[in-house]
């Protein structure tokens, strides 16, 4: 069964990033996308090897101790839903949206290791789940936050979250005429003819 689930996991995460990693703003999203899938697997990591959390059923079990399919795609894509919720958000709605997010995650967590062998908490328990998914939801935001002030010219404050893009301004053809007829002084090709 545990199987099964990931397979969905998988196929699910697959379909929605092609929505969740829109054009408009794709390199604020992937910047997300890849600084997630570093602290994800950091922590999940750091915590497998202090002995708190397992996963018996994962991909690729032999190579890595995490699953990877939930630090290198679902909670990346998570995130980058995530920033995109709160992009506008001033912090004490940020505070309320986090709760969207980390309280299904916490209770789908804390069901899914009771019912399959998906997580094993040997010395974790649901309150530190919603701790680290907080913490992981509240740092990409903040290193969001910094990003907008780094390059504030990068990205259009708005609802779409449309790139700006730096357009060469285009040459009016009156000045591609005059340009085309201008003749330098060391111009040989009229002495030529």
């Amino acid at each position: 069964m545990e199987k099964i689930l990931l397979r969905i996991l998988f196929a699910s995460s697959l379909a929605a990033a092609p929505f969740v990693l829109k054009r408009n703003n794709l390199l604020m999203y992937l910047t997300v996308f890849f600084a997630k899938c570093v602290l994800s697997s950091s922590l999940d990591s750091f915590f497998i090897k202090k002995g708190k959390i397992s996963y018996p059923v994962r991909p690729l079990a032999k190579v890595f101790d995490t699953n990877i399919l939930y630090d290198l795609l679902f909670y990346p894509l998570l995130s980058v839903v995530w920033v995109r919720y709160t992009y506008q958000s001033k912090p004490l709605e940020l505070i309320t949206r986090s709760l969207f997010f980390s309280g299904p995650m916490t209770l789908l967590q804390w069901f899914l290791e009771r019912k399959t062998d998906l997580f094993k908490w040997k010395s974790w328990t649901a309150l530190h789940t919603f701790a680290c998914i907080n913490f992981t939801l509240f740092t990409i935001r903040g290193f969001v936050g910094l990003l907008k002030r780094i390059t504030p010219d990068m990205y259009v404050r708005g609802e779409n979250y449309v790139e700006e893009r730096s357009h060469s301004k285009m040459l009016s053809p009156e000045i591609i005429a005059s340009m085309a007829n201008h003749r330098l002084p060391n111009d040989n090709y009229a002495q030529i003819q």
